[in-house]
């Protein structure tokens, strides 16, 4: 009898939280979302960057193609809302303001196209811009001010439509500006927030369906957020140096990973 109401309340519960996931998207395809937003998460806490590329490229491996920008957006906001806040007192305010500023074009003339994009476009994109954006030579600098700010951030913003994590173009934007440690990553927290912000607005205006997946990404930002506070007191124990190269090699996989489900999307779409 014990055995058999365990049983009975085991089933119900996988039925409770099944009935909570979005149509098409396995309970397992959350989980691993939820998981990878715990370590990516700890990635960016320790190192700044690279956590956005990695949740982006598994969210493209697990969810539909078209939710994976829209969800991936929510989850960063979350994340970099966390470090401006504790931050906030540092932040260079007018390079946000002119960078979100040129981020409102970007994010309308992107949001349209994202939508309207294959499938296999999509996934084969994001390969390429992990590739590009872990192997690829870095942009040269440029004198800072209000127009570069506001081009960057409209360039920024119209690529984050299509591939989600534009981080490294904010942080080559504030880079350029030769600002001290804290002021560079509290304003680049500030200025991904608002793209990220900015991006949620404009699908939801386009009609993609956030309260669908509500209970989703009410995890995937409760993770995040455990993994910011485990990765600020323990990833930064690791050899740099040994980090980096592994998680080049983890991402170039992945992306390897993307390209062959892309060819197999475009061979059956």
């Amino acid at each position: 009898m014990i055995a058999v109401s365990y049983d009975v309340i085991y089933h119900a519960g996988m039925e409770m939280i099944a009935a909570l996931m979005p149509d098409g998207v396995p309970l397992w395809a959350a989980a691993a979302a939820i998981f990878a937003s715990f370590f990516t998460s700890a990635l960016t806490a320790a190192f700044g960057l690279g956590g956005g590329l990695a949740l982006l490229a598994i969210m493209s491996s697990v969810f539909p193609a078209t939710a994976v920008i829209p969800i991936h957006g929510v989850a960063q906001a979350g994340s970099n809302a966390g470090r401006f806040y504790l931050q906030r007192k540092e932040v260079v305010w007018p390079i946000v303001l002119w960078f979100s500023a040129g981020g409102v074009l970007g994010a309308v003339l992107g949001g349209r196209l994202a939508l309207e994009m294959p499938v296999w476009l999509l996934r084969g994109g994001v390969a390429c811009f992990i590739l590009y954006t872990v192997w690829g030579p870095r942009p040269a600098s440029f004198a800072p001010g209000p127009k570069t700010f506001f081009t960057t951030g409209a360039i920024a913003a119209f690529l984050t439509m299509f591939f989600g994590a534009t981080g490294p173009i904010a942080a080559t934007m504030i880079g350029a500006a030769n600002l001290d440690r804290l002021k560079t990553v509290s304003t680049h927290a500030a200025a991904m927030v608002l793209q990220h912000l900015m991006k949620i607005v404009t699908f939801g205006l386009l009609g993609f369906a956030f309260a669908d997946w509500l209970w989703v990404i009410l995890a995937i930002l409760l993770a995040g957020f455990a993994g910011a506070y485990a990765g600020t007191h323990f990833l930064r124990r690791m050899p740099e140096s040994i980090f980096r190269r592994g998680f080049k090699t983890i991402l170039t996989l992945i992306a390897l990973y993307l390209f062959g489900v892309a060819l197999v999307d475009l061979r059956t779409g």
